[in-house]
């Protein structure tokens, strides 16, 4: 989107990649940018660089016939104009939702960058989520320099601290008119990239010159539109512990079963990165395949007869409809699911008791030790350059938009496309066959 067009281009985003058209990655921008980059001594990117969107080259050729340009997404970086005046603006960074590792890795690219490759020097961050910029909550914004940041990578969770749950986004709009932020910079998942959308809307709705920039957080790697999320490969290196972990115990043990529940509430990418960094694993379940307990348990009774032990790992969110009871649901909104982990641990157990069979089945969940983690070498270079790509959109005037990566480059996604629907497993594809091949379990367990 450029100056005069309307922010409010929500529905043909989102109808457009639910339907299979043409995508519209057209991005927010405040205005025209007339200030020279103070960022020296390095190329600048281009405004009209795109990443293609699709890979397939019989899906590239499609738009070609058409005379059409293929979809693709603006490339992140720097740029040689900017929006804002680095010596008159205020920033401010705000976390949400549930702990990843590399969360304080991301809060202090964006100190630096501003700071250092903008000379913003006027930079607050909201404690405790979005209630930081509501007044009731009392919760003082912490100014973030250099110094205040310069050690807190080393350490898992959040320095500005989160929360859940929905605020009134014409009171956050308030807050930042009342404190002059020009830029407010969200760290968080498909919740808090829904507020930033709110907050982004209300701030257009009256006429305000802020921009309003995501960076995802979701360990799950569930984004739409968005290759890699930080964390996720931190998770599903800590993940590899817990199934060696499982394999062993239950290989020391007559009819050993090592149960590991990891995250994944609707997508199940780290427990098949998890099967296939550890090909002990005999079993993943995820929430985008369904199981029956008939057909798992008369599969794992096999195995149990045949080889003696078994491993499985199951993602938080699968077999929800083996469970299901009355909707509970989260302050943000999120439905509670049901403990897959305890249930198949009390199935099996009854199960083989029935039968007969003596089993030595050791259940391990490991999900807060993995979200409290702090980043490893590479996710905490992915966060920096994501905080890097952050501070350069939004010192350009860009807005409702969010810092994605595809195909190995750094992107700018319309938040309203990001939220448009889950990331899940393709079935169908390679990637799973090839976690099924690994695991050895039968193809459908239904």
């Amino acid at each position: 989107m450029r100056p005069g067009k309307s922010l409010s281009k929500s529905e043909s985003q989102i109808s457009g990649s639910a339907s299979g058209l043409k995508p519209d990655f057209t991005i927010g921008q405040l205005g025209t940018c007339r200030i020279p980059s103070p960022f020296e001594g390095i190329p600048f990117i281009s405004d009209a660089r795109r990443v293609l969107y699709h890979d397939e080259l019989s899906e590239i050729q499609t738009y070609i016939e058409k005379r059409e340009s293929p979809p693709g997404f603006e490339v992140a970086g720097p740029r040689g104009q900017i929006y804002f005046d680095p010596s008159k603006i205020r920033c401010g960074i705000v976390t949400c939702g549930g702990l990843c590792p590399g969360i304080n890795d991301v809060i202090r690219a964006i100190v630096m960058s501003l700071y250092y490759h903008y000379g913003v020097k006027n930079i607050l961050g909201f404690q405790f989520g979005f209630e930081g910029l509501v007044p009731r909550y009392k919760h003082e914004p912490i100014d973030l320099t250099p110094e205040k940041v310069t050690n807190i990578q080393e350490t898992g969770g959040t320095f500005l601290g989160s929360s859940r749950g929905n605020q009134d986004v014409s009171e956050i709009v308030d807050a930042l008119e009342r404190m002059d932020i020009r830029i407010l910079f969200t760290i968080g998942g498909d919740g808090t990239l829904r507020g930033a959308h709110a907050i982004a809307s209300e701030v257009n709705k009256r006429g305000l010159k802020i921009g309003v920039i995501g960076v995802p957080k979701t360990i799950d790697n569930d984004i739409m539109f968005i290759q890699a999320t930080f964390g996720f490969e931190t998770a599903v290196s800590e993940a590899r512990r817990a199934t060696n972990t499982a394999h062993i115990e239950a290989k020391g043990a007559r009819n050993g079963i090592g149960l590991v529940k990891l995250m994944g509430r609707d997508s199940g990418f780290i427990a098949g990165y998890a099967a296939l960094a550890d090909t002990d694993v005999n079993y993943c379940l995820i929430p985008e395949v369904r199981f029956s307990m008939e057909k798992l348990l008369s599969s794992l009774s096999e195995r149990i007869g045949r080889r003696g032990h078994a491993v499985i790992v199951v993602a938080e969110g699968a077999g929800q409809e083996l469970m299901r009871g009355p909707d509970e649901r989260d302050a943000s909104g999120n439905v509670r699911y049901s403990d897959i982990g305890i249930f198949l641990k009390d199935a099996i157990k009854a199960h083989f008791a029935t039968q007969g069979t003596e089993i030595n089945l050791k259940y391990i969940d490991p999900s807060y030790m993995i979200r409290s983690l702090p980043a490893n070498a590479r996710d905490s270079a992915f966060c920096l350059l994501l905080g890097h790509c952050a501070v350069h959109a939004g010192m350009t005037g860009r807005t409702d938009m969010v810092v994605g990566y595809w195909r190995n480059q750094f992107t700018h996604i319309p938040i309203p496309l990001a939220i448009s629907s889950r990331k899940k497993v393709d079935v169908d594809g390679f990637w799973w066959n090839s976690v099924l091949g690994a695991t050895g379990q039968p193809r459908s367990l239904a």
